[in-house]
């Protein structure tokens, strides 16, 4: 059977993609830092190593999985990153460490002979655009904290690496995801946490144009681009289209339960609010053939009942 390598194997997105893995019929090593409080998020299956591996020492997940006879692999998806919300987004010596742990982790694949290395990159590395401009490998990059600089310097590092080592090298720029388990701060989580309460969730107006991606789909533009993606490519990961923030908090309210209010307008946009967030997935689609195949109304509605039974029952 074919193998693919996955770090930061308990985070939402990594999840999602090792599930459509062994869908497909691949073994998947699932890497995350050792004594992990959510490592129990990471699927189980006979065809599902977990591999408990820090990010600072991913050079040595080759010998690592020596010892349980892993010597080779054919992907490698590193979506693995430490500091990627608030003030931690400036931490400089973090984010360096990121860096230098993304091209030990190309070094890894190589020592794997994968043929073909994922690496998560971030809206974050555009920094703010006209409003309007859907974001594209085209679209100049202007980041304007350390987490995006980062992202943008390890993109590029790890494609230098990559070809010399002869990897393919695959970088993708991730816009708005949701799904099951998402973290609790996110828009789309916190909202579900307070509405299922039943109480008001305070939000600005709502005005933003903004592009959600499901995380099933996200994977699946994931998987598409490492398989069939054209070397030193660089894709958006989005659906290609917006809708006001307002339109996807009343869809959340609308699967829990129609006839909650909402706050809208009882928060500030904070300076600086980006207003217009949409991916060129044009790209991603010739290269790939990726298309969505999920409605935000149809994916939220699966996300509040794995809330539910997952995470809302058991609290209360």
């Amino acid at each position: 059977m074919p193998r693919a390598i996955v770090t930061g194997a308990t985070g939402m997105l990594a999840i999602a993609t090792i599930n459509l893995l062994t869908k497909e019929g691949y073994d998947v090593v699932a890497v995350a830092r050792p004594n992990s409080r959510r490592i129990d998020n990471i699927p189980s299956g006979d065809n599902i190593t977990v591999a408990e591996v820090g990010l600072e020492d991913i050079e040595t997940l080759p010998d690592v999985l020596a010892v349980s006879g892993i010597t080779e692999a054919d992907l490698f998806f590193h979506f693995a990153w430490d500091g990627t919300y608030g003030d931690n987004r400036n931490n400089m010596d973090l984010q360096l460490k990121n860096i230098e742990s993304s091209v030990k982790a190309v070094r890894a694949a190589a020592a794997l002979k994968c043929s073909s290395f994922m690496g998560a990159g971030s809206q974050a590395e555009y920094g703010r655009v006209m409003d309007g401009t859907k974001l594209s490998d085209k679209t100049p990059c202007n980041p304007e904290n350390g987490y995006g600089i980062a992202k943008l310097c390890a993109s590029q590092m790890t494609r230098i690496e990559a070809h010399k080592l002869g990897i393919k090298h695959i970088w993708v720029r991730i816009l708005s995801t949701f799904g099951q388990f998402d973290g609790a701060h996110t828009m789309v989580m916190s909202g579900i946490g307070k509405m299922l309460d039943g109480q008001k969730a305070s939000y600005t107006k709502g005005e933003q144009m903004w592009d959600y991606l499901y995380c099933k789909d996200a994977a699946k533009a994931f998987f598409l681009s490492a398989t069939k993606g054209v070397d030193g490519s660089v894709y958006t990961i989005g659906s290609g289209k917006v809708r006001p923030l307002a339109d996807y908090i009343k869809a959340i309210r609308d699967a829990i339960n129609p006839s909650l209010e909402i706050g809208f307008g009882e928060v500030d946009y904070y300076p600086g609010q980006v207003m217009y967030l949409c991916a060129d997935t044009t790209k991603l689609r010739e290269d790939t053939g990726f298309e969505p195949e999920y409605e935000f109304e149809d994916a939220i509605q699966e996300v509040v009942e794995w809330y539910k039974d997952s995470i809302y029952n058991k609290d209360v």
